[in-house]
């Protein structure tokens, strides 16, 4: 979302491999719907955070983020009051298990960093034994671009009984598992008279609770 704030992230350029996607978004659904979700009962404003972490959900996109350490993650806002809220000033932030700070993609970044990730290699950043891998040669930023310009969350202000939908994109290559004890935390959201919003941290030990749950 670049009218969130300026984001200094780090996203990869791989094209994906032959899968079947019409490259659409996912049905918007009430925040409340997802594993990981904070509820603010005064404010009636509830947010969740849902990790693409996997292959099959990642194929939506026109690029593979995954293979090369980066995390898509759909940040879904519901107002359940009677009057908008903002996030025109509102930050976003991936919080890792050890505390550090993540800030969120603008296709500039990714374009920055294509060349240099494409002379280093990359290493998958995800559980398991997965083997290391080189980016292929250079092709088009354009899938890059248009990925941001289907799914990027964009919506600055989400009217009264809506829910509004969309992804950031966080580098996580230096993370073993990065969801474990990590959270998505959001401040700077204000109410329709400028009033600031208590913050809200969603843990993702929330979904990956649910996630290991629906596989037993």
């Amino acid at each position: 979302m670049r009218a969130l704030g300026t984001f200094p992230l780090l996203v990869v350029w791989l094209a994906l491999p032959a899968m079947a996607s019409d490259h659409t978004p996912p049905p918007v659904q009430p925040a409340t719907s997802f594993a990981a979700v904070e509820v603010h009962e005064q404010e009636k404003v509830a947010i969740a955070a849902e990790p693409y972490d996997t292959r099959q959900k990642e194929s939506i996109f026109r690029v593979d983020y995954l293979s090369h350490g980066v995390m898509p993650v759909r940040l879904i806002v519901t107002n359940s009051g009677a009057r908008p809220i903002s996030l025109r000033d509102a930050r976003i932030l991936f919080i890792t298990a050890g505390g550090d700070k993540i800030q969120a993609a603008e296709p500039e970044d990714v374009e920055r960093l294509m060349t240099r990730k494409e002379r280093e290699g990359s290493k998958i950043p995800l559980p398991g034994p997965l083997p290391s891998i080189k980016l292929k040669p250079k092709a088009s930023n354009k899938d890059i671009e248009q990925d941001f310009n289907t799914f990027e969350y964009q919506s600055l202000v989400v009217e009264p009984h809506t829910t509004r939908a969309g992804f950031l994109f966080y580098d996580v290559s230096e993370l073993s598992h990065p969801l474990k004890g990590a959270k998505l935390h959001l401040h700077m959201l204000r109410d329709a008279d400028g009033n600031e919003l208590f913050y809200f941290e969603i843990p993702f030990d929330k979904y990956l609770q649910s996630k290991s749950s629906q596989m037993n």
